[in-house]
């Protein structure tokens, strides 16, 4: 096949800019705001499907107009977005042609913030999720416009690269969200500034940081790097401190404790696993104190604190029992159970295994309650080994005959623990 009649089987995107009235016997051939004042879109089918034969035409005009009124960085933008977006919607067309060349327009009188504010209304005009790349471009153009706007001391600068931030965490690149909040952070700070809903731009900035800290933090567990987790969890423990949020404040010490935990440093874990305790007795957040405790618990545990650590494993049962939070309940007993089997208390092991289990099934949980009834079992199990060994280690009539009794019942002494261990 030539060269030719590939070419001439093709519809190129613009149309001869050189001989406008080549296609004047299309309706499709006149600019985009004629077209559409002709062919009005009700609001209702603002998102239907245009036929095809009217979509290039569309796209076309839309371009050619931005050249012809002399907007050439407009039609540069809205050229190189048609590259990528396959827009067959008069309306987004329209309304991207409108602001690009609004911005444009201030842009060629110094006037950045309107530019700003036309860059961020597409920003937010783009919000389905096959647009959200639209979305992150035009917060892009909005801060290099506020970057060039000097007359409201950082504030767009200052939110654009909040929105910047959040772009790059949605996209998972946290180091880069990390350079943008970090700027909103420096910009906002000593500022009174504050979004449409009343709240400080600063205490915001301090959130986001927090969350982000947080998410580095956990992934560098994740790789063991635990002298840099570190670093990043007390990161977002001053950063939590310094928003005024005392929730978020307990919330970041416990995490800033339990990493402190995996590094066997329970000392420190425990200063920390107290501040949210304190916090969440003031805040009465009876799950965050739950957690308080258990972490606690097992700090204690490690270090061998057995009977300080079942006061605290205690503690979590009860403030579980009082809030109604049967999973929690049921893993306090499940622990109770643990931990008094190491202090070879059987018999109050054997009652809090048992007690797990009853929730278990309340909870309709195959898995915690087959946990449960093997712990339970295997408690009963050593209670009475404990208790044979008794009898055995002290000798005496009345011994001997409890000891004979089993004997003459099952034959053997492990059918009476078999027969035991079923009621």
């Amino acid at each position: 096949m030539s060269s030719a009649a590939v070419s001439g089987s093709r519809t190129p995107l613009l149309p001869d800019i050189n001989n406008p009235h080549k296609h004047s016997e299309t309706p499709t051939s006149k600019s985009s705001p004629e077209w559409m004042k002709e062919n009005p879109v009700h609001p209702a089918a603002e998102k239907t499907q245009i036929p095809t034969e009217f979509t290039e035409p569309l796209r076309q005009n839309v371009c050619v107009h931005l050249l012809r009124e002399g907007f050439p960085r407009s039609f540069a933008q809205m050229f190189s977005l048609l590259q990528r977006w396959d827009a067959a919607d008069p309306h987004k067309l329209h309304t991207l042609q409108q602001r690009l060349t609004s911005a444009e327009t201030a842009e060629r009188h110094g006037q950045y913030g309107e530019a700003y504010d036309n860059h961020m209304f597409l920003a937010r005009f783009f919000t389905e999720p096959e647009d959200k790349w639209l979305k992150h471009h035009f917060i892009q153009l909005a801060l290099h416009s506020a970057r060039k706007f000097k007359m409201d001391s950082g504030k767009r600068e200052a939110e654009a690269n909040l929105h910047m931030g959040q772009v790059y965490l949605e996209k998972g690149q946290l180091e880069r969200a990390q350079e943008h909040y970090e700027v909103f952070y420096h910009l906002t700070m000593g500022r009174t500034w504050q979004d449409p809903s009343g709240r400080m731009h600063h205490s915001r900035s301090c959130e986001e940081l927090q969350k982000l800290f947080t998410l580095l933090g956990q992934r560098l567990l994740q790789e063991q790097d635990y002298t840099h987790a570190i670093k990043m969890f007390n990161e977002a423990y001053q950063m939590a401190k310094e928003s005024g949020d005392r929730g978020s404040e307990g919330d970041a010490a416990y995490r800033l404790g339990l990493a402190y935990q995996s590094t066997g440093d329970q000392k420190t874990a425990k200063q920390f696993f107290s501040v949210c305790m304190e916090i969440s007795t003031i805040l009465e957040n009876a799950d965050s104190l739950g957690r308080a405790y258990e972490a606690i618990a097992k700090s204690l545990e490690s270090e061998g604190k057995l009977t300080e650590a079942t006061e605290y494993l205690e503690k979590f049962a009860e403030i579980s029992l009082s809030s109604k939070q049967d999973r929690h309940l049921e893993k306090a007993c499940m622990c109770l159970g643990n931990i008094l089997s190491l202090r070879k208390r059987y018999d109050g092991a054997h009652e809090h295994f048992g007690r797990a289990y009853e929730i278990a099934c309340n909870l309709a949980s195959v898995v915690r309650l087959q946990k449960a009834r093997v712990c339970a079992g295997g408690a009963r199990a050593l209670s009475m080994m404990q208790t044979y060994h008794r009898l055995i280690e002290t000798p005496g009539p009345q011994n001997i005959k409890r000891i004979i009794s089993w004997k003459k019942r099952h034959d053997s002494l492990s059918a009476p623990l078999e027969e035991e261990m079923k009621r």
